[in-house]
This record gives structure tokens, sequence and C-alpha cells, in this order.
């Protein structure tokens, strides 16, 4: 489980994150949503280490990271998985080498053994046969995929997802939800999962954060989203074609 407590981040003068308080389950599909400029990569940032936040904590299965220097924050770091928003492929090296980084960074396994784990991965996301190709040469979707398997080359027991389906189509988006609730079930993964797109809300918001100016504004899951939200939530919500429709139906 992954904890935060009255975790608040200020830039200057400015207030960012205000004092949030969450929790993160095991095996659980955790998204944060929110309007541009609420905070959420803000906060996934101080998740990962990347901020240091001005006050509060975070607890990896009741492990403080804040406050922790830089060797023992490696520690934990090594037990996170991350797919960024653009898959950050490494665009000179073939699929293959991309999954190999992180293993050849932080793993003991042998040369057999890394490579073994690689077309793991890969048969793991179905994306079998392309360890030669580079990244240029597949598709948009396909580098997701490629992107997951890296991420969870070290058997990670976090998975931080930066907005997996920007820039894809419907049909593709859908396949990376659903591999994405695939693996954390299957791994029992904690997956958190930054998003602006209501489709995923719904089709694998287990948990649902909502950040309103950096407050945490509400809390609940995708089977209550439609029929328990404050005013705030609604309004971001609603701005979704597909939700109006909804909306529309239920009268």
């Amino acid at each position: 489980m992954l904890e935060v407590k009255s975790l608040v981040k200020n830039f200057s003068d400015k207030d960012v994150l205000k004092g949030i308080s969450s929790t993160f389950e095991k095996g659980k599909c955790n998204l944060i949503i929110g309007q541009s400029g609420s905070g959420k990569t803000v906060f996934l940032k101080c998740m990962l280490g990347l901020f240091e936040p001005t006050s509060g904590d975070i607890l990896y299965d009741g492990r403080s990271f804040v406050g922790l220097n830089k060797k023992q924050k490696k520690l934990i770091r090594q037990e996170i998985g991350m797919v960024f928003q653009g898959g950050a492929l490494f665009d000179s090296m073939n699929i293959e080498e991309n999954i190999l980084f992180p293993l050849k960074m932080f793993s003991d396994l042998s040369q057999k053994d890394q490579l073994k784990r690689v077309n793991f991965c890969l048969d793991r996301v179905n994306l079998n046969g392309v360890n030669m190709k580079i990244p240029a040469e597949i598709s948009g979707g396909m580098q997701k995929r490629v992107a997951i398997a890296r991420a969870i080359a070290l058997n990670p027991k976090y998975l931080f997802c930066d907005e997996p389906n920007s820039g894809l189509d419907p049909q593709t988006a859908i396949l990376i939800d659903d591999l994405l609730k695939e693996i954390t079930e299957e791994y029992q993964m904690t997956t958190l999962v930054n998003t602006h797109d209501m489709n995923s809300v719904m089709q694998i918001g287990d948990n649902i954060t909502y950040l309103k100016n950096g407050h945490l504004s509400w809390k609940g899951n995708k089977d209550n989203l439609i029929n328990d939200m404050n005013k705030d939530l609604e309004e971001f919500v609603f701005s979704s074609q597909l939700f109006r429709k909804i909306r529309d139906l239920q009268k």
C-alpha cells in the first residue's frame, strides 16, 4: 500500500499541493484525475522523489520516503516502474536494448537471464518478435506497450503511469487500459495513473482521486462516480461528451 499524509508542495510563493492525504491500494488501479494545473504532475513527481515535498509524508508499505538520502531513495525507486506520457523510449536503441536498460543498471541477473526477462516482458504485452526494431518502426500503441514492458522489467511493487493513453486512438487506448488492469491484478502492484481520459476512468478506475487547485476534492470509484459527485467534480466529469450523454440518458 502507498500512503500520503498531509502532502504540501510550494514553489516560492505558490501553493501547488495543499495538504493532500490519501491511500492507494495494492492490486488496484488508482487513478488521479483533475484539470490542467490541479497539481497531478507535481503530485506524481513528489511520489517519485523528483520533487521534495514542503511538508507531509509519503509511505511505501509503511516506509517513510520523505527525508531519505539519495542512496536510500534509490533503493525504493528500484521497486517502482514508470510509464511516461510520451513513452520515453530511447530512439537510438532497439526495443530489446530499451527493456534491457533498467536490468543492466539495477539487476544482478546474468546476460542470459536478462534476455529471458526481456522476452518474458515482451510476451506479457503481446509484442513477441519486435526485439530488433527501433521505436520509429512501430506504432504509437506498440511503443506504449514497450514502455510498459520496460516498466515491469524489474518486477516492481509500484507502477506509475503519466497519461498512458495520450495521443492514442480510442481502440488502442482501451487495449492499454486493459493491459494495465491485467498486470496490476496479476502482479499485485500498487498502480497510480495520472489521466484526463474519462473512458479510462470508467474502464479501470478501482479508486479515483480528484484534485482541484491542489486540494483532494473527491475520492471514490468508477461505480459511484456518476451519482456521488460534488459540484467541482461534476463540472469536470461532464465536460466530457461521453458523460454528458450518460447524464442525458439518466434524465
